[in-house]
């Protein structure tokens, strides 16, 4: 635990300007991010007696080591800078809410040639029109169906879309009318994106245009006696009305809106957001999160802002957001939401009339949802605590292992040997830190001598990390920077920065009067996650007593004597520690236990997964993959141009240079592997045992 004043900047050393401020922790973790329209009297709060400070932000300025700024022109600047910095570091102590699930989305994938309409999920893309979100992927489902009728726009994924234009057939759709059938020519690239464009007017709420045009055609063909066309018509009017039946109206002047509310208590809160376009509610969404920061009401509001519109732009940001409490700053929220949409954005509280009483309904759905929250997770906070202390005092642990980190050996009869990393931090998984390795070492099966590399790899990086940092002052401990750097091969899941993030400019590390050392000197870590920066309180390997011993003979050999140690053996699931004979054995209903089984489980199938593609990859791969700079489009090129590799291996250079792509140095290097590499092994049919030969006129035997 950190004394703040330790790291407290000199008064006249904080401007007084709008700014940025973070927290760092003792390994430049970034903990926390805010922003002030005042930096000096902003930071001067964290700085008091820690008894006046609330329970959370006391263990923030204790966990912290350091405090750096960045002054701004505007609080619009402020609030997008404090956006981008709690997106790219995913500070500990900031409120970050996460959904329970992933939204389905009803999407309309306009960048393509002919448009298709589907369910999405995940992140958005660019060049695809989405409506919602939705609470069920049925109910996008059973909408579009009703609206094929009318806007028969093509569904089908990109292989049946295929296989129908190279028969000349359509699909089921397109026989019964729900497609018009792009895919033979029925209709033209043109006509097909109008639909799509007139399914998305009418998704985004400009249907009484729509219906009343309908209608008018309907009553005109009846008066030419065209009365099939009048009788097609009034069904696809009926069609239209049942797919807005499915949206109740609740605004009667077709407002299109944004209703937030927030439903909280001192641990938690729930907030829940309604989607009104045309006056109706075409999506729903809700988070919950914990506490973790002393915010009120506006705080969680301007949070649960910059995560919603973060990353949205146009009309994905309405013109009206509809608030419980106004943020403590609403002229830079409403300025930061204007400038995401392109145009004026109104951030408001509703005080009367039918806003107001969608307001109460979405509140009620807000407490609900933190009610059965509750209900859910009751236990969980308190049986991830209980399962941290059950482990510390199992394995006699000054303290409860906040960060485990378990390490799993695969591969299959000793080919393709890989290893994986897990991360469980405050008994989660932390997918973000995850790491694979390949063992590269030695060669063969030898899971003990695996888990030593690895280990000895994993910790040798960390001891960098902190020597580059300046953490070990005078008294480094041994290591050797170059030793490790070859032959790592763990996945890099850290996202990069965004553009146009500025650089700290306020002063970094400890305090002026602080003892000169390579840590007060300026350096160029950015505060972004690094691999293997962060030390665990407690390693688990999956096994017993002799990959246990080669752990901690790695840990040894660095001199590192303050992580602990332990391994999970399957058979009987035994906890095994160094230099003990006798495992220890916690009791079947411990969740201790459990938590330990979590974690190694998880380091297996993780591991596993790793193995698998590695050696799927593996058997992939042909000649063609030796070739320097050949990418898989162009290999798929050359394959498709000469029908096979035999066919290819059998060509001159000059006929390869007339691919389109390949120019006459790729084509040597292509000539030269396919030359040194050995042809494949003959196919055998397997009901007759003959070799099957390919010539250049096809297969004979």
């Amino acid at each position: 635990m950190a004394d703040p004043s330790s790291y407290r900047p000199k008064p006249g050393q904080i401007p007084d300007s709008p700014g940025v401020y973070r927290f760092r922790d003792e390994h430049r973790r970034v903990i926390y991010v805010g922003k002030a329209k005042n930096l000096r009297q902003r930071l001067a709060n964290y700085f008091q007696d820690l008894a006046a400070l609330h329970p959370r932000t006391r263990t923030m300025v204790t966990t912290a080591a350091s405090v750096e700024w960045t002054i701004v022109s505007t609080e619009v600047e402020a609030l997008q800078l404090e956006y981008s910095w709690i997106k790219e570091f995913d500070p500990r102590f900031n409120v970050k809410y996460r959904d329970d699930k992933s939204y389905p989305y009803l999407a309309v994938t306009l960048d393509e040639e002919f448009p298709r309409v589907q369910v999405m999920r995940g992140a958005k893309k660019k060049g695809v029109r989405y409506f919602g979100p939705y609470g069920h992927a049925w109910a996008i489902r059973e909408t579009v169906d009703l609206m094929l009728r009318v806007f028969p726009v093509r569904t089908c994924s990109a292989g049946v879309f295929k296989n129908a234009a190279r028969t000349g057939r359509p699909c089921l759709l397109g026989y019964i009318g729900k497609c018009s059938a792009p895919c033979v020519g029925r209709v033209t690239s043109e006509e097909h994106r109008e639909l799509a464009e007139d399914f998305c007017d009418f998704m985004a709420g400009r249907t009484g245009a729509y219906i009343r045009r309908l209608e008018k055609d309907m009553m005109a063909a009846a008066e030419e006696m065209e009365y099939e066309r009048a009788a097609r018509l009034r069904d696809d009017v009926e069609a239209l009305k049942r797919a807005m039946e499915k949206s109740a109206v609740v605004l009667a002047d077709a407002t299109d809106a944004d209703l937030i509310a927030v439903a909280e208590d001192e641990l938690e809160a729930a907030v829940q957001i309604f989607h009104v376009r045309g006056g109706r509610v075409r999506g729903q969404r809700g988070w919950v999160t914990d506490k973790v920061e002393n915010v009120d009401t506006s705080g969680l509001v301007e949070h649960a802002l910059q995560q919603l519109y973060g990353e949205e732009t146009g009309d994905a940001v309405p013109k009206e957001v509809l608030v419980p409490a106004l943020p403590e700053d609403p002229d830079a929220v409403s300025q930061w939401l204007a400038g995401r949409r392109g145009s004026q954005v109104s951030l408001r509280i509703p005080q009367r009339g039918d806003k107001k009483d969608l307001m109460a309904t979405v509140q009620r759905n807000a407490q609900q949802a933190l009610a059965l929250h509750k209900t859910k997770r009751a236990s969980d906070l308190t049986t991830r605590s209980r399962a941290l202390e059950e482990i510390a005092e199992a394995l006699g642990l000054d303290t409860a292992p906040l960060r485990i980190e378990c390490y799993d050996i695969s591969h299959l009869q000793g080919d393709d040997v890989v290893a994986s990393m897990v991360v469980f931090e405050d008994g989660l998984a932390r997918k973000s830190e995850y790491r694979r390795f390949q063992i590269k070492g030695f060669e063969g099966q030898d899971d003990v001598r695996s888990m030593h590399e690895v280990i000895g790899r994993r910790f040798k990086r960390y001891l960098q990390e902190k020597e580059r940092t300046g953490e070990w002052g005078e008294t480094a401990g041994p290591t050797d920077s170059t030793a490790f750097a070859d032959g790592l091969a763990a996945t890099d899941s850290v996202a990069p920065a965004p553009d146009g993030i500025p650089a700290a400019s306020g002063p970094v590390g400890p305090a002026p009067d602080a003892e000169p050392g390579p840590g007060s000197e300026p350096r160029e870590d950015d505060g972004r996650p690094k691999r293997f920066a962060y030390p665990p309180q407690l390693v688990v390997v999956d096994g017993g007593q002799p990959q246990v011993a080669a752990a901690k003979r790695a840990l040894d050999e660095l001199g590192i004597d303050d992580i602990a140690v332990c391994g999970l053996a399957k058979r009987l699931e035994e906890v095994w520690l160094p230099d003990d004979d006798d495992p220890v054995v916690l009791p079947r209903s411990s969740e201790g236990l459990y938590l330990l089984q979590r974690v190694r489980d998880e380091a297996h199938r993780f591991a596993i997964t790793y193995q698998r593609t590695k050696r799927a990859k593996r058997i992939r791969s042909g000649p063609l993959d030796a070739v320097a700079g050949l990418g898989e489009t162009r290999k798929q090129a050359l394959i498709k141009h000469f029908g096979s590799v035999k066919k290819l291996r059998q060509a001159t250079i000059d006929e390869i240079c007339a691919v389109p792509g390949i120019g006459r140095r790729t084509a040597e290097s292509v000539a030269v592997a396919l030359a040194t590499a050995a042809p494949a092994a003959p196919a055998v049919n397997t009901a007759t045992g003959e070799i099957i030969e390919e010539d250049d006129g096809g297969s004979t035997t």
